[in-house]
């Protein structure tokens, strides 16, 4: 039980039991009206791994990622997955909740503050593109075997591929958080960005709070 709740949402844990119990139940699977994704993505990871022992850059990526947890885990996001060196977290799911917007923007600001001045064993500094979206998904377990709660969708997409077009050390949002959050949040210029898949897009660099906000 306790190995399951470290590896999938409790909600989640739940219906796969009763699928357990009834296979005519079906796939554990749901649509989700408005989440919002965050993906967090170390700059220069491959670099890292040249430059440092394979023991030492494990420990680095998971300090790192074990605060991003207690960060998710204080500001009420899911963490769906690691790739690699990144970071996919939503707000929203699997419990719908009305501010999604506002948790993924303090879970981005607060990414950046936590790694703030903090550097890998190589002496280089730890650096985060961020990129949050929000909008439609789909959600549910694949598989029988080591399976995982995951997210799918043109929301899921865009927050990766934001974080990919973004910046070291910035978070690329798109329309749609701006949308939900342009009255509490600061956000940079209106710009374009030239998705893969997607074409001409249009995103905003998220800067700060508008004023107090809680976290």
């Amino acid at each position: 039980e306790a190995l399951l709740l470290n590896i999938l949402p409790q909600a989640i844990v739940n219906r796969l039991k009763a699928r357990q119990e009834d296979p005519r139940g079906g796939r554990v699977a749901e649509a989700l009206p408005d989440v919002t994704v965050l993906f967090a993505d170390a700059v220069g990871f491959t670099q890292q791994a040249e430059k440092t022992s394979p023991e030492e850059l494990v420990h680095s990526l998971d300090e790192l990622f074990t605060r991003f947890d207690a960060l998710a885990g204080r500001l009420g996001l899911e963490k769906i997955k690691t790739v690699g060196d990144a970071y996919m977290a939503v707000a929203g799911a699997p419990h719908p909740r009305s501010d999604h917007a506002q948790a993924a923007a303090e879970m981005a600001l607060a990414i950046l503050e936590a790694v703030q001045g903090l550097r890998w064993p190589s002496g280089d500094a730890v650096r985060f593109r961020i990129g949050v979206a929000s909008g439609p998904a789909v959600a549910g377990v694949i598989g029988q075997q080591k399976f995982a709660y995951d997210l799918w969708g043109d929301t899921v997409n865009l927050a990766s591929r934001l974080e990919t077009h973004g910046e070291p050390g910035r978070i690329l949002v798109s329309e749609g958080v701006v949308e939900r959050l342009e009255d509490r949040y600061v956000f940079g210029p209106r710009r374009v960005v030239d998705l893969k898949g997607k074409g001409p897009t249009p995103a905003r660099f998220l800067t700060g709070r508008a004023s107090a906000s809680p976290s």
